[in-house]
């Protein structure tokens, strides 16, 4: 299996379909990443607030992969926003996860109450410059705070990882996005079982059409959108299914029938507003 991948503005690439682990039990963890090694991701996005680093690097490390073949993500939590805070964090993850490197490490939410999310971004440059992270980007950020780091240091983070799925695709990001070379990465692409994505027509006819799931119709939009994804599931045929998502493709008119699903007013949103996360 070999999955695309897409080029960051800081010139790293970074494979465009991934597996998350977000809400996977830390005693799970292991296991679950194990078997996603084994059916051949490449790319696991973590967090140190979801307390399953551990077993994210230790399922690396038994798996006889080279670090260079996997693209490792995890992110700082909004407590460590402050002072030296930023340092000390990577260097905890790094060592749950066993590496003396990631190759992406994002700012996990503004956080604005605090307003530190500018200093947090300063000290990312410096760990990006130290060589503790390859690559630097923000999660859950709105156009004002990502015009706001930029504005204080002239550094563009490489990517933005944003809630996205056909019910709520927070457009004025992705435009942005776009217009300033920054990738988009889909948490929730599915919807997280909230919305009954599946059985809206669009998706069900787009995977009818081209047999297959329709869990592997939205990924393929995603993908087709440019979007880095990376659904999470604890079974492996789940996660063979994620995965088989690369030998066909949605019409031109079966992606504008999944845009079109999005009612345009914020009511597909399963998680908080960023700015009421502090």
């Amino acid at each position: 299996m070999t999955i695309p991948t897409l080029t960051l503005n800081d010139g790293h690439t970074i494979p465009q379909l991934g597996y998350g682990v977000f809400r996977v039990p830390a005693a799970d963890t292991e296991r679950a990443v194990a078997e996603a090694l084994e059916v051949g991701y490449r790319h696991i996005d973590t967090a140190a607030i979801y307390g399953n680093e551990e077993g994210v690097g230790a399922a690396i490390a038994s798996s006889g992969i080279a670090r260079d073949e996997l693209f490792v993500t995890t992110k700082l939590w909004n407590d460590r926003h402050h002072d030296e805070q930023p340092r000390a964090a990577i260097g905890e993850s790094l060592e749950r996860l066993g590496m003396d490197h990631v190759d992406l490490y994002l700012v996990h939410w503004p956080a604005p109450a605090k307003d530190e999310y500018v200093h947090a971004w300063e000290k990312m440059v410096e760990l990006r410059d130290a060589g503790l992270t390859r690559s630097i980007g923000v999660s859950n950020h709105l156009v004002p705070h990502l015009e706001r780091i930029i504005a204080a240091t002239g550094v563009v983070p490489a990517v933005n990882q944003i809630e996205l799925h056909p019910a709520y695709q927070q457009r004025d990001i992705t435009d942005w996005a776009a217009a300033n070379d920054v990738r988009i990465e889909s948490w929730g692409p599915l919807g997280q079982g909230k919305y009954d994505l599946f059985a809206a027509e669009p998706v069900a006819a787009a995977a009818q059409a081209h047999g297959k799931t329709p869990a592997q119709a939205v990924l393929r939009w995603h993908l087709q959108k440019g979007f880095i994804v990376f659904p999470k599931s604890v079974r492996r045929e789940r996660l063979e299914e994620n995965l088989d998502v690369f030998d066909f493709e949605l019409t031109p008119d079966e992606v504008a029938a999944i845009d079109a699903m999005d009612p345009g007013d914020g009511s597909g949103r399963v998680s908080s507003h960023p700015d009421e996360v502090n």
